[in-house]
């Protein structure tokens, strides 16, 4: 009986989900904008800016998207759920909960993709401001020109302005310098503006050599960079399918004990709590391998 609970309760799942994407486009938006706007009220402000940043460089998901999200997690674990324990109301419960990941993982996504963005500026900033001093042999015209020629955006862009407003308020670049550091803790931009800080300073003669010295660093930085996020998505691709499998260990355990045996079994009160340890453990594996994937992308 409960077996067949669950087909109907899935055949009117898909059933709706079916109907939504054919005639149900209105509602759908509908819903969409309302969690969008419950977002919007109670997301943190600096996750808000990145947000709408990954929303200007068109990578973030579509409502198609965030929906298929949805239903795979909430059938999967559903299923999963059912799997373990043989009860309907345990595998809603499971499939409602892993449904709740889902702004997590693309809050977390969203920090990736930032990440990489803010990273690649930081490399068009030192880059550029080294190709402009050899013309300018000034850091300020440098950044000047830098600003001008487009090839930033923001927020790098509006923080170089900063800079360079700074530089001629103070007529310094010390406190420029500084306020560039704290906001983009970069050893490239670092080991940069330390270079340009003692020409400004000093009057350095071995600049030149200094400089293509630098260049030469963020270029090979770079490589490895772009080597190390490869080297983690690969990586990250097996950590998911092995994962999964740890999920599915339980239809071993089913195999080896027989189903009814395995049935029988969930009568008793410690094997379920240790069922539900397993998922519980097996799920906090897999957020904090994610978690992990998706953090410090594009840092040094």
């Amino acid at each position: 009986m409960e077996k067949l609970m669950f087909v109907a309760i899935a055949f009117i799942i898909v059933y709706v989900l079916l109907y939504r994407r054919n005639k149900g486009e209105k509602f759908s938006a509908y819903v969409t904008e309302q969690i969008g706007a419950l977002y919007d009220k109670y997301a943190p402000y600096s996750f808000k800016e990145v947000r709408s940043k990954i929303k200007e460089l068109g990578q973030e998901y579509t409502t198609k998207q965030y929906a298929l999200q949805v239903a795979i997690f909430g059938v999967g674990f559903s299923v999963l759920g059912y799997l373990y324990f043989y009860n309907i109301i345990t595998a809603l419960i499971y499939g409602a909960i892993a449904i709740c990941f889902v702004p997590y993982l693309a809050y977390l996504r969203c920090k990736r993709i930032y990440s990489e963005f803010i990273f690649e500026q930081i490399q068009v900033y030192t880059t550029n401001v080294i190709m402009e001093f050899a013309t300018t042999q000034a850091f300020v015209k440098s950044l000047e020109g830098v600003y001008a020629s487009g090839v930033l955006e923001d927020p790098v862009k509006s923080d170089v302005k900063v800079m360079i407003d700074m530089s001629y308020a103070n007529g310094t670049i010390d406190a420029a310098l500084e306020y560039m550091n704290s906001k983009y803790d970069y050893f490239i931009v670092r080991n940069m503006h330390q270079i340009f800080l003692q020409i400004t300073n000093e009057g350095s003669r071995d600049a030149g050599e200094s400089l293509e010295n630098m260049s030469q660093d963020i270029d090979m930085l770079v490589e490895s960079v772009y080597r190390d996020r490869i080297d983690r998505a690969a990586f990250y691709k097996k950590f998911v399918q092995f994962g999964i499998v740890l999920y599915l260990m339980v239809m071993l355990v089913q195999f080896i004990l027989g189903v009814p045996t395995y049935i029988e079994s969930l009568k008793e009160l410690y094997m379920v709590v240790l069922l539900h340890i397993i998922v519980i453990i097996n799920t906090c594996f897999l957020i904090s391998g994610t978690k992990f994937y998706n953090e410090n992308v594009g840092a040094e």
